[in-house]
Formats: structure tokens, C-alpha cells, sequence
């Protein structure tokens, strides 16, 4: 995890991740991945292990800004709260138990998306049918659905079934992203609701279908974790989520008030 070097530093990391969380709302809205109220995006913030951002309770994606986001402990325990809402305790509890086992889940992502929920109904799951799908090979857990609270009890399961994965199929249920950015996370999540809404037109076609081979698709995968890595470890310049602000910038520019 990186680390602010001077207050300075940590000011501007903490505006950033403000504004990235508030976009990577926004735009999961604007592409309608959202559930209304019902679903969360939450972010370890810079320099602190134990402290998060998500979005306010009861308030639409949309109308989520960078200075309106709740604070919290890794218990849920409100830290920061600028407009008196709180947050969804029960929501929190599937983001503050990755938070807590995997160091590397800087943000966490979930969404009741209606492909990625039609997808996690189905025994067969994911399968390898496009490029978007492939880079999930081997590398997509399933979590069988146990009811809408998560208990003390789920939550180790839920873990333990996640292990070291960063993508995640809740059964019945929808679905989790975890990035070692908001980028990252995000960009993980479209791909997995594109991909099961490319499964869901296949099936629907009727015709012959086109499986990959388990070889090509998990170099496949490799490649996509290679790609992933150079921006998140190397540094290399994430230009699609560059790309994806602008158009953010363009068309809802009141993210990062």
C-alpha cells in the first residue's frame, strides 16, 4: 500500500481518492450498473489501515460528490460524516471483511448488476466465450448465497472462498470486484458485466457456440494480469481510466465538488 510522504502529500492523495471513489460511482451509474441505493463502493484511504471511504446511505450513485462520502472504521463505525446519513451496516460488512484479510484490496466493488446477477444464478457460471470473459480464468471465485445479512460466520466463508482471487460471484446474488486502485476495481467490474451479458446474447443466439481452449484462455488471462500489473506495480499510465473520467468530466462534472 502506498504511503504519503508529507502532509502535503497526504492531502493530495486523500483529494484523489475522494475523487476517483465519486467517479467510479457515478460511472457505474451512467453505464447502469447500479441498484438504486443498494449497493456500495468503499476505499482504504491513504496512510490508514483501519479507515474507509464509501458512499452516504440512501443516496443514488449519481448523487454522490468527492466531499460527501462517508468515513468509517473497519467496523463500520462512523468516523466522517458530512450530511448526517450514514451508511448501510449490512452492506459494509461484505467490503470491511476483504478489507480485513487482504491487504491488497484497496477498494472494493459490489454491485447487483442484472447480467452479472443472471450469470451467478446459473450452475455453470462464467464460462470462456469472449476476450472480455477470458481474463477471468482461473481467477473467478463463487460464493454460494446464505441469505441478505452477511454474519460473523459467512463473512470467514466468504473470505475463505475468495482466497487470493480479486473478482467474485455472490450466487443468487451479484457480484465483487477488488482493486489494488478505484481504477482497477472498476475496470474489472464493467468487463465482468460485459462478459456475462456477451454469455447471456451467446446463449440466447440458439446457434452452435465456440468454447476457448482452457489453454489459450488461461494465457489469456495471464496476459490481462500482466496488463493489470503494469499499471498497478509499475506504474505505467492507466489511459482507459484517464479515458473513462473525461467522458465523466464531459457529461457529469459535479463528481468532484
Amino acid at each position: 500500500m502506498t504511503t504519503c510522504s508529507s502532509p502535503s502529500a497526504m492531502k493530495d492523495g486523500m483529494r484523489k481518492t475522494r475523487i476517483d471513489l465519486a467517479a467510479a460511482l457515478r460511472l457505474i451509474h451512467l453505464l447502469g450498473l447500479d441498484d438504486g441505493i443498494h449497493n456500495h463502493i468503499s476505499i482504504r484511504l491513504p496512510g490508514a489501515h483501519d479507515r474507509f471511504l464509501l458512499n452516504p446511505h440512501g443516496m443514488r450513485f449519481e448523487e454522490v460528490t468527492a466531499s460527501n462520502l462517508v468515513t468509517v472504521d473497519v467496523d463500520g463505525k462512523i468516523v466522517d460524516d458530512p450530511l448526517g446519513l450514514g451508511i448501510n451496516p449490512f452492506c459494509f460488512t461484505i467490503h470491511s471483511a476483504i478489507h480485513s484479510a487482504r491487504e491488497d484490496a484497496i477498494c472494493v466493488l459490489h454491485t447487483h448488476a442484472m447480467a452479472g446477477v443472471a450469470i451467478s444464478a446459473l450452475k455453470e457460471g462464467l464460462l470462456p466465450l469472449t476476450q472480455w470473459s477470458l481474463q477471468f480464468t482461473d481467477r473467478l471465485a463463487y460464493h454460494d448465497y446464505e441469505g441478505a445479512g452477511l454474519n460473523h460466520d459467512e463473512r470467514a466463508r466468504l473470505v475463505a472462498d475468495l482466497g487470493d482471487k480479486s473478482v467474485m460471484l455472490l450466487r443468487n446474488h451479484g457480484m465483487v470486484t477488488c482493486g489494488r486502485s478505484v481504477a482497477e476495481a472498476f475496470k474489472l467490474m464493467h468487463n465482468l458485466e460485459r462478459s456475462c451479458r456477451a454469455q447471456l446474447a451467446i446463449k440466447a443466439s440458439g446457434a452452435e457456440i465456440i468454447l476457448v481452449s482452457q489453454d489459450v484462455a488461461s494465457h489469456s488471462a495471464r496476459q490481462y494480469a500482466k496488463f493489470y500489473d503494469s499499471i498497478e506495480l509499475e506504474g505505467t499510465p492507466d489511459i482507459e481510466w484517464a479515458a473513462f473520467r473525461r467522458m465523466l468530466e464531459r457529461t457529469d462534472p459535479g463528481f468532484a465538488r
